[in-house]
């Protein structure tokens, strides 16, 4: 069993020590996610998660594809077949986000402390802690930064930890949206009341 106590405090060490290693990559990913921010923000209002969380991890689950849900990258417009299966269709990409925070574990709509460690720890879990219970950094987080050098889930249960994530880490491109707009925050606790209360993965 994961100590998810643990986990934040690694979390806020590895944040603490982070060094971007694909800074001109990430600084364009992010640019794009920045000029998104009013949908993201639509988001936001309905579900009480900052929306640069939400852009980080339609980066991570779909280099920020709106065609495809937020929370697997599956179709939106079909019923989705990865973890979380089930799910839709839906009217729109808005529609599929606000049911992956509120409707499907780890029920992201429902936390209250936004801090960075904090923060970090949603996203971990929001993919799955199979890394954390390894004992390891996870490249959902990680990956383009100086904490991260190799080890992947090649598929659900399955680890390579000679396989490199090609994709940049939440971390990296949470960085890189900061350097952009220093109005973002994760310093302290953040919680908008979400619409209603928000369930979610196993990935790894």
């Amino acid at each position: 069993m994961v100590d998810l106590n643990a986990l934040t405090r690694a979390n806020a060490d590895r944040w603490s020590k982070a060094k971007p290693t694909r800074k001109a990559e990430a600084a364009h990913a992010a640019l794009r996610l920045y000029k998104a921010g009013q949908r993201y923000r639509a988001v936001e209002r309905d579900t009480g998660v900052p929306w640069p969380i939400i852009a980080v991890i339609h980066e991570r689950e779909s280099s920020q594809d709106w065609r495809a849900s937020l929370a697997q990258g599956d179709p939106w417009n079909r019923v989705s077949v990865h973890v979380p299966a089930g799910r839709g269709p839906f009217s729109s990409w808005e529609a599929a986000a606000i049911d992956a925070l509120v409707k499907c574990p780890p029920f992201l709509a429902r936390h209250k402390d936004w801090s960075i460690a904090a923060a970090l720890t949603a996203l971990e879990t929001y993919n799955g802690i199979g890394y954390a219970a390894r004992g390891v950094p996870s490249p959902y987080l990680w990956s383009g930064t100086n904490q991260y050098r190799a080890g992947k889930y090649v598929r659900d249960g399955v680890y390579d930890p000679s396989k490199v994530d090609p994709q940049l880490g939440c971390a990296a491109l949470m960085i890189a949206l900061m350097e952009l707009d220093p109005e973002i925050s994760f310093a302290v606790a953040k919680r908008q009341k979400a619409r209603r209360p928000a369930t979610r993965r196993g990935r790894h």
